[in-house]
C-alpha cells in the first residue's frame, strides 16, 4: 500500500528554493511528518494521506488535500510561480 502513486507528481519547494518531487502517498506523508509546523492544513493532509495508505480514501483525494496544504504554505511548485529569468535560463539549456 505504501507505493500508491499519484496520477501526476506533486512538486514542492524545499530548502533554498529547490524543488522536490513527491510521487506517492508515502512520499507526501513523509514530507508532512518532517514539515515543521502543526497547522490545520497540515493535520488535514496527514489524515488524508494516512487514510489513503490504509485504503480508506482515494489516492487522488489525498493528493488534492496535500496540494491544498502546499498551496496554502506557498511551497507548491507551479510553472507560473517560476521567475521569468529562471524559465529563460532553463529554455536555453534544454
Amino acid at each position: 500500500m505504501l507505493a500508491q502513486p499519484f496520477l501526476k507528481p506533486v512538486v514542492v519547494w524545499i530548502g533554498l528554493g529547490f524543488p522536490r518531487q513527491l510521487n506517492t502517498v508515502a512520499d507526501a506523508y513523509q514530507f508532512l511528518v518532517e514539515w515543521c509546523g502543526n497547522s490545520p492544513e497540515q493535520r488535514a493532509a496527514l489524515r488524508a494521506c494516512k487514510a489513503a495508505l490504509a485504503g480508506d480514501v482515494d489516492v487522488e483525494t489525498a493528493r488534492g488535500v496535500f496540494t491544498a496544504f502546499a498551496r496554502k504554505k506557498d511551497i507548491l511548485f507551479e510553472e507560473a510561480s517560476i521567475p521569468p529569468t529562471v524559465m529563460h535560463s532553463r529554455q536555453n539549456h534544454v
